[in-house]
């Protein structure tokens, strides 16, 4: 299916982001510093984002605090029922861990299998390096050289390096011919690499990459990833994002706008397609963030209707879609029947001056 894309955040989604401090009042005052209780703000801003087109002007404020009141009853009345069953649950301990003579050595064949992936000149070029600490201007003499092209084949090899001991390490073979570039490329956390192999979009149909290259996606500084397949998994992928939005400038209400939005096409992965993964990256070329969130789901068969306000397949609140849309300035969406779904969307920092 094609592309849906939007530009502009909806007129009340200001006013709305402008009530986050007093929502957090009213919630933290019923349920003090309970480790839900920025998550019952923000699903208290998004149900109040949801109506506000149809609340009179003034009246916002009065809806929002009972929202709010609402929600943490809710939130309540879940725990207690939680509590209830709590006994009836299975408490399935975490296997014993391995040995420690038994990983070690396991991790020796690892080291001496990807080692093995190299030519005899590159293994004594990065053994020389590594392990004798002989620099790159005397390995330029030795292997007639520069600095500078020892130094960028150094450190090429410690990314192919990183990889094969992964694919050792996870005695399995890659599935297909692009794992090993995938892989190296997120190892090598080169940028341009990662274009070219397509990493993404490689990680959102592998689940050998997903899983032995889990390690190496959180590895970017500026770049955040979080897998997601649980309710927690949205609070981390929403907090994750918030404080990137915070590190790029964004002031207080544009970062709970962002965070919201992430809430929402977060919780359409769990609630749709069971597992997926949300990106955040800053702008190459404004000041601002970006945002996608891919998964393997069954596909959006009618991005229109999908996009209309209200509009629910599982008896929520409907705000998903619309929702996010109307918190950022571009809103994308690219799905295919059966093979998932790409959200792309983006906010621009407003001008400090």
């Amino acid at each position: 299916m094609g592309a849906s894309a939007v530009s502009g955040a909806d007129g009340r989604g200001p006013e709305v982001a402008a009530l986050h401090p007093m929502i957090t009042r009213v919630v933290r005052s019923r349920v003090g510093n309970h480790p839900a209780a920025e998550d019952l703000v923000q699903e208290t801003l998004a149900r109040v984002l949801g109506a506000a087109p149809r609340i009179e002007p003034g009246r916002l404020e009065a809806y929002a605090v009972t929202t709010a009141r609402n929600v943490v009853a809710s939130h309540w009345r879940e725990q207690a029922t939680h509590t209830r069953h709590q006994p009836r649950l299975l408490d399935l301990e975490e296997p014993p861990s391995p040995d420690e003579g038994i990983l070690s050595a396991e991790d020796r064949t690892a080291v001496r299998a990807a080692l093995g992936t190299l030519t005899a000149d590159e293994r004594d070029l990065v053994l020389a390096h590594e392990v004798d600490g002989v620099s790159t201007r005397q390995l330029a003499t030795r292997f007639n050289s520069t600095p500078g092209a020892v130094a960028a084949q150094l450190h090429r090899l410690r990314a192919r390096l990183r990889a094969e001991y992964l694919v050792a390490a996870s005695r399995t073979e890659p599935p297909t011919e692009r794992c090993r570039p995938v892989l190296a490329a997120l190892a090598g956390r080169d940028t341009r690499r990662r274009r070219e192999v397509g990493v993404d979009e490689h990680l959102d149909t592998c689940d050998f990459c997903q899983v032995v290259g889990g390690s190496l996606t959180i590895a970017d500084e500026r770049r955040v990833v979080v897998d997601v397949a649980t309710d927690r998994d949205i609070v981390d992928a929403r907090q994750a994002v918030r404080r990137l939005a915070a590190e790029l400038g964004f002031d207080a209400a544009d970062q709970t706008l962002i965070s919201t939005a992430v809430s929402e096409v977060a919780r359409n992965i769990v609630k749709f397609a069971e597992r997926g993964r949300v990106t955040a990256d800053p702008l190459p070329d404004e000041p601002g963030i970006r945002v996608v969130a891919r998964d393997r789901g069954p596909g959006i068969p009618d991005v229109e209707r999908a996009m209309r306000d209200g509009f629910t397949t599982y008896g929520g609140l409907g705000l998903g879609l619309p929702g996010a849309r109307r918190l950022m300035h571009t809103f994308d969406v690219q799905t295919r029947a059966g093979q998932g779904t790409t959200i792309t969307m983006t906010r621009l920092r407003k001008d400090p001056g």
